[in-house]
């Protein structure tokens, strides 16, 4: 398509736009009376309008039921996950029982980890990303740490060539094969959350299998932005949270993902917990854990029923909304994003790949001598994107809720700057 760069051309995408009305489905911000044009999505989603009903039932609920809300509540709090894993499914390219809700991200990082991380002297080696999310490096450091192993040994660091800000496929598959024989598990961020790279998540996991290693991702970035195919990519494991994309709340309930293969199997080591046990003998409080059939077995305590609601509710938007739809109108907004942005590239410079396809809704700029200056000026202009150090400003463009007129308006903020 051909960009034009005018509030008439913003106006018109908008128009077309088969998306346009969900952004009424969301609490939009505001500053003085005046709208703020909001991309901080990466990081913490708007709260979706349908929440308040969906926390009000279980209140309800909890008021007038009490403990028999576990089985006589609208939505029984015993069988609560059930009710988000098709959905959840759907967001990450898996069957129904590959996924299930619970916890938090690095908590379930760590509990798949557990399972999947399985070193030996010989082979010990753990590759990701080195400009990792600190969560994923704190978590894969003290994991070499907990077998006994020195992180600067077994951790291996993949980084761009000189020169550039992204990690090259075919580096990654080197780097692989270059550890064919030590190499453990690979474990990477799907999206980086500093560059907005989508990483190939299929050629990885080819890469890695083939010579024996488990594949595992935090797609934190990706799920909800990204049209994931983790069953088909034959990935062994992802863990996500739900409060970025999703828009399920801060410190909102995480996903995981664990291949059939691996859910149907009992015999995997776990960390156990009575709520991963066989559902139908849970509460016959008997020794012998029994896990339930797929990702559901790798559960601990009692489901966090508000969290949940709060995921529910937002899923619920992302069925009606399709995630291929999403992904399609995410590829238009942000090449429009960058088309803007194209006009200002005497001061600063994209590092997200510029192929759509290596790309979520993100775009992460430097710009020469004073990002941060522009960073305070966008947000005293009711522009709110998200500084990350040490000097890059990232811009979501999020389909749920952003328009092809924010994107035409911040392009006008950044004039506005440079030509002060």
């Amino acid at each position: 398509m051909q960009f034009h760069n005018t509030l008439d051309f913003a106006k018109q995408l908008d128009k077309e736009d088969i998306l346009a009305n969900f952004r009424n489905e969301f609490h939009l911000l505001y500053k003085n009376g005046k709208p703020i044009i909001y991309l901080c999505g990466n990081s913490l989603g708007l709260q979706p309008k349908n929440v308040k009903a969906a926390i009000d039932q279980e209140l309800k609920d909890w008021a007038e039921l009490g403990v028999e809300g576990h089985f006589e509540g609208k939505n029984p709090w015993m069988y609560y996950h059930h009710f988000l894993k098709e959905k959840a499914a759907r967001i990450v390219g898996a069957k129904t029982d590959e996924v299930v809700i619970m916890n938090n991200l690095t908590a379930n990082l760590h509990l798949m980890m557990v399972s999947f991380y399985r070193p030996t002297k010989k082979r010990y080696k753990i590759l990701m990303e080195g400009s990792a999310f600190p969560s994923d490096q704190y978590a894969m450091e003290t994991q070499a740490r907990f077998h006994g192993f020195n992180p600067d040994d077994a951790i291996i660091e993949l980084v761009p060539r000189n020169g550039e800000y992204t990690i090259r496929t075919e580096d990654i598959v080197v780097k692989i094969n270059e550890h064919k024989d030590d190499l453990a598990i690979v474990m990477m961020g799907g999206v980086n959350y500093y560059t907005g790279q989508f990483f190939d998540l299929k050629a990885i996991t080819d890469a890695a299998h083939a010579v024996g290693a488990t594949v595992g991702f935090d797609c934190a970035h990706a799920a909800g932005n990204i049209d994931l195919k983790l069953h088909d990519w034959n990935v062994d494991f992802a863990v996500w949270c739900t409060y970025k994309y999703l828009n399920s709340g801060p410190g909102g309930t995480s996903g995981v993902f664990v291949h059939e293969r691996h859910g149907n199997n009992p015999d995997l080591i776990r960390f156990a917990g009575w709520w991963g046990h066989d559902e139908s003998k849970r509460f016959l409080m008997e020794k012998g854990f029994k896990p339930m059939q797929g990702a559901a077995g790798w559960q601990l305590s009692n489901a966090q029923i508000f969290p949940l609601a709060i995921h529910n509710a937002s899923l619920e938007l992302f069925d009606k909304a399709g995630i291929e739809n999403l992904r399609a109108k995410s590829k238009k907004l942000t090449a429009f994003l960058e088309f803007v942005l194209s006009d200002f590239k005497d001061y600063l410079t994209i590092i997200t790949p510029t192929n759509p396809d290596e790309r979520g809704c993100q775009l992460s700029i430097i710009v020469k001598n004073e990002g941060k200056k522009l960073f305070d000026y966008l947000t005293q202009n009711n522009v709110l994107p998200d500084w990350r150090e040490p000097d890059v400003i990232r811009m979501s463009p999020v389909p749920m809720y952003n328009s092809f007129e924010d994107v035409f308006q911040i392009g006008q903020v950044i004039k506005s700057y440079f030509n002060k």
